[in-house]
């Protein structure tokens, strides 16, 4: 029910009495699904719930801390780089990994650029794979060859992902067929 409330709050973020309880709520819910979803909602206020969120990536629930890294990412603020790039490298929560570099390529900052051909080259699957889709952000020459490198990935998901940005690269053992001359 709690979830729901704070969902129903979403479109009274200009109200300052109403973002404040919300704010107050990110931080003090014994569920840690009501904080995430908070933290969620929140976001929506940009700038204004800045601080609750990055608040919030010190949660002890790995739910709350994705939810913030998310939320970071449709805030946009420069000073969360940092942040983020800790986070995307780090050896933390998975999905908080995940979160956080979809959250560098939406801010488009170009200091995220070498942690994330980094983790291009050797993230776990899931995070390679979304380190494709935030390069695709920027305009780095190194960018281009580390991403044409993906196509011939370990990992189908993130060969895939890798074709459908830069193209697929033509087989060298591909011939046309010949037909026989009563199917031309």
């Amino acid at each position: 029910m709690r979830r729901l409330a704070v969902a129903a709050c979403a479109d009274r973020l200009d109200d300052p009495d109403v973002l404040a309880r919300l704010t107050a709520l990110s931080r003090s819910d014994t569920d840690p699904s009501v904080r995430a979803e908070t933290v969620e909602v929140i976001a929506a206020a940009g700038e204004q719930a800045l601080a609750a969120v990055m608040a919030a990536t010190s949660d002890p629930d790995a739910r709350v801390v994705e939810a913030a890294a998310t939320a970071l990412g449709e805030i946009a603020s420069p000073d969360t780089i940092n942040w983020l790039i800790d986070a995307a490298l780090g050896d933390g929560d998975r999905l908080v990994r995940e979160a956080a570099v979809a959250s560098l390529g939406a801010i488009g900052d170009v200091r995220a650029v070498p942690a994330l051909l980094a983790l291009l080259a050797d993230g776990p699957p899931q995070i390679r794979r979304r380190a494709v889709v935030a390069l695709t952000v920027f305009d780095d020459p190194a960018i281009e060859p580390a991403l044409r490198a993906a196509t011939a990935d370990r990992n189908p998901m993130v060969r895939e992902v890798a074709e459908m940005v830069v193209g697929r690269e033509p087989d060298p053992n591909w011939s046309p067929v010949e037909l026989h001359p009563r199917d031309r």
